[in-house]
């Protein structure tokens, strides 16, 4: 029996995946570009696990997001960079000096508090890291519309800001009149960077309203889902497909699906 700490077993278990001569063929061929997609879809799958309420399921998806951690880590290692312990001691020391609340002798803080001191701790670092501009530091691997919110929220820092929601609103007014209005030649680059825009707003207007629009567009495909999914066994019952229906017939089931709170 392995008597191993778990966390030690693991490490060594990615040690012999990648083990040059008795390791896996392909786990031990694999570098930090091919199995970032890897990481970041395990962290989509927790954020699945979450969302379902599964405890079980959210177990298997941290483990399986961890064993990305020491994947890299071990890569890393292998390049004389730095090993998992570092990366562990690392993220120890950050969040010690991040809460001196709590491990020093600060005040107590309010989480509102925390969130401005967190930040303003953040904007300290990057200027040692020598990451000047107000934008520095925002990850460009992230979502789309995560790194917009990110980036509007960071420009707002410095007042660069529409006053209130409603300003924000107006402006995705604007942006869906410059849309419209080149519609009718549709040049894809055009269109591309005007839609562009609105989504940009959208983001923004998700921020203002204290949302997160990664979690707002996840719901509403969500939403979608259910009222499609609904369409689909009213159409059954009839003994009718949706490609074999007419756009007015489902959109007909879909004010149904609606009603019934989907």
């Amino acid at each position: 029996m392995n008597t191993e700490p778990s966390i030690t077993a693991l490490i060594n278990v990615m040690r012999r995946l990648r083990d040059p001569v008795t390791g896996c063929p392909w786990d031990k061929v694999q570098d930090f570009t091919t199995i970032a997609p890897y990481t970041i879809e395990e962290a989509y799958e927790v954020q699945s696990a979450i969302q379902s309420g599964d405890p079980s399921a959210l177990k298997d998806e941290l483990g399986d997001l961890l064993f990305q951690v020491v994947y890299h880590a071990q890569m890393a290692a292998e390049r004389g960079w730095f090993g998992f312990e570092d990366v562990a001691a690392a993220i120890t020391a950050k969040m010690i000096r991040r809460h001196p609340h709590v491990f020093g002798d600060e005040a107590a803080r309010t989480a509102s508090g925390q969130t401005a001191a967190w930040e303003a701790q953040k904007a300290q670092e990057r200027q040692t890291l020598a990451q000047h501009g107000v934008l520095d530091g925002v990850a460009t691997a992230l979502p789309a519309l995560k790194r917009a919110q990110k980036l509007t929220a960071r420009a707002a820092r410095v007042k660069f800001d529409w006053p209130t929601p409603e300003a924000v609103l107006d402006k995705l007014d604007e942006e869906t009149s410059e849309l419209r209005a080149e519609l009718p030649g549709a040049d894809q680059a055009r269109l591309e960077d005007e839609l562009g825009d609105m989504l940009f707003v959208l983001a923004n207007l998700a921020r203002k309203l204290g949302l997160d629009a990664e979690t707002s567009l996840t719901r509403a495909n969500e939403k979608f889902i259910r009222r499609f999914t609904r369409i689909e066994a009213l159409l059954a019952a009839q003994g009718k497909t949706p490609a074999a229906s007419s756009l007015e017939d489902m959109d007909e089931l879909w004010k149904t699906a609606k009603s019934e709170g989907l």
